[in-house]
């Protein structure tokens, strides 16, 4: 049987209104910080589309307020669950704006480690979203998404991540990192986010790396979420990040 939800964010954000839109109400700007690629049709009734390996995931948007209001929700499936998401915009003086997200609708199966999940890592997107808004407004990034099941434990999962980066094992934000990628410019940059035992975040002068795992309860998944924002091709970029990525956990 499902379970009813409901979480709520909010963040203040060094941008304007019409950047915070651009950001959540626009594919390439969504593609810029959040998960997957991503489509948005920018109307009352249009779709919005995240595909992430493959697979893609629909919506209808509900509420098109351009810089004010953004809402979209997802069909009900056979078991009944489904996903809703509004996005409220508001100009603070001085420049800023405050953005808040409320996601709720009804989710299945083992529902408290999915809305575990979701709580934890709205956290870190939302964070990535004021990184790509003080850091890179306005570019356009290349995405890195990359999923391998059953990859390690966690211990020996960021055993292995911090390796590559080359931290020591207490990190923290501000560590500086350097990462070697075949076929690939190297990551030159600091840890942005610590969110271990499931995030680390670095931030080079060209782009946002993200470095996930799943936990045990969700099949001990590590995932690359990354955006870069220079001018590369994504294909070759993603095939680069996915040998690293089958090499560091062979």
């Amino acid at each position: 049987m499902g379970h009813e939800f409901e979480l709520r964010k909010e963040i203040e954000l060094d941008a304007t209104p019409e950047q915070v839109w651009d950001a959540i109400a626009t594919g390439p700007g969504v593609d810029s910080w959040f998960m997957g690629r991503n489509e948005i049709e920018p109307h009352e009734g249009g779709a919005v589309r995240m595909t992430i390996a493959g697979h893609t995931d629909e919506s209808t948007i509900t509420a098109w307020e351009p810089m004010k209001r953004l809402a979209h929700r997802s069909p009900v499936g056979d078991d009944g669950a489904f996903m809703a998401f509004e996005y409220l915009i508001e100009g603070r003086a001085g420049g800023s704006t405050v953005l808040r997200m409320v996601q709720s609708g009804v989710l299945g199966g083992d529902w408290e480690t999915e809305y575990d999940a979701l709580n934890e890592g709205w956290d870190v997107y939302l964070h990535s979203l004021a990184q790509y808004l003080a850091h890179f407004p306005g570019r356009r990034a290349a995405v890195v998404t990359i999923i391998k099941p059953q990859a390690a434990d966690r211990d020996k999962a960021w055993t292995a991540i911090k390796a590559e980066l080359g931290v020591t094992d207490e990190i923290a934000v501000g560590d500086r990192v350097h990462l070697t990628i075949d076929g690939a410019p190297p990551v030159e940059g600091v840890v942005d986010y610590d969110g271990l035992p499931t995030f680390i975040g670095v931030r080079s002068a060209d782009g946002l790396y993200r470095f996930i795992h799943s936990g045990p309860l969700r099949g001990d998944v590590v995932v690359l979420g990354h955006h870069i924002y220079s001018d590369v091709d994504p294909e070759p970029a993603q095939q680069a990040w996915q040998s690293w990525l089958d090499r560091v956990f062979a």
